[in-house]
């Protein structure tokens, strides 16, 4: 059984002018126990889509098309007992502000207790600690959440996504508000505990070169769709669609010495509908007039591992 199955999902939030169109037909398919890092830059839908597996929407907002399967239940048919059953015991989110996670209210060690169903024990609660490399677990257990710094809770979040054993954790943009010392032993350890559970791991993070290192796959995410998709050594080596040739080129430590870092021209807009053609195509420097503005890519599969969303990607295959 598939971990993730989504097929055709498009979701917009507003109504008429206002609208925006988060996710415009994206499909996707992993398989358990992967690590897939999604990338793409603000606004691409790489949150709206971890959002949408736990159907974290708003009230009201439901898919315009499309499914959304994880572990074989239609998340979109879930009654509410069963979308907490699911929330509670198969899919876990580690979310970007750890502070902000926690009750500020609460001590930690009654919120981690709390965190499972039944209720974990205090010998359960120090494992878990302990097993997120947090010193002195007790201590910790024992504090309220604003006596932490920012690693100490995240380690603390991370411990509550994973004593529940989910077979799937959504971890978005977990690292961003850490200092630069703390964000790879971070990853260090979320990878580690999906290893140790076998739990699939989704890392949702603009930052590529973390993707790259710490991701089985990557799914690089524009205008709402996903645009390339394939094993991370892969994509990353050799880059099929425009705009992920554009994005890693972007990227601080990909230019070459006394090379200046390139840049996307022009910027994202938002959608208002779905895309009449390639939403980059504005942007793209390979765009053909006539064709990638006004028809829609399909998946195309230049191997058996690899996805790409662009009319033109074999004109990239001699030069990467």
């Amino acid at each position: 059984m598939s971990a993730v199955i989504i097929d055709n999902l498009s979701l917009a939030f507003g109504k008429g002018a206002k609208q925006v169109q988060a996710l415009d037909g994206v499909s996707l398919a992993l398989e358990p126990g992967v690590v897939l890092g999604i990338v793409g830059e603000s606004g691409s839908g790489k949150s709206t889509l971890g959002f949408a597996l736990g159907r974290l929407m708003p009230d009201g907002v439901r898919p315009a098309s499309g499914t959304v399967q994880v572990f074989g239940q239609d998340i979109w048919t879930l009654g509410d007992s069963q979308l907490r059953d699911l929330r509670n015991h198969t899919l876990r989110y580690v979310f970007q502000d750890p502070i902000a996670t926690l009750n500020p209210t609460r001590r930690v060690g009654v919120q981690l207790a709390e965190a499972v169903n039944p209720p974990a024990s205090d010998a359960q609660v120090i494992a878990a600690l302990e097993e997120v490399g947090l010193p002195d677990p007790a201590r910790v257990a024992r504090s309220w959440p604003h006596e932490l710094s920012g690693g100490m809770a995240q380690r603390v979040t991370i411990a509550m996504a994973f004593i529940a054993n989910p077979r799937l954790v959504v971890a978005d943009e977990a690292t961003s508000a850490l200092d630069a010392s703390v964000r790879t032993r971070i990853l260090d350890l979320l990878r580690a505990r999906a290893r140790a559970t076998g739990a699939t791991l989704i890392l949702i993070s603009h930052d590529l070169w973390a993707v790259r290192s710490y991701s089985d796959q990557v799914a690089v995410m524009y205008g709402g769709r996903i645009v390339e998709h394939g094993p991370s050594a892969e994509v990353f080596a050799s880059p099929r669609h425009p705009y992920t040739r554009a994005l890693l080129a972007a990227t601080p430590g990909h230019e070459r010495q006394g090379e200046s870092l390139a840049t996307i021209p022009g910027a994202a807009s938002p959608l208002h509908g779905p895309s009449p053609g390639c939403a980059f195509a504005p942007r793209c420097t390979l765009a053909q007039a006539g064709l990638c503005d006004v028809q829609r890519p399909i998946l195309d599969f230049p191997s058996a591992d690899r996805s790409l969303l662009c009319h033109r990607w074999r004109d990239t295959a001699g030069d990467a």
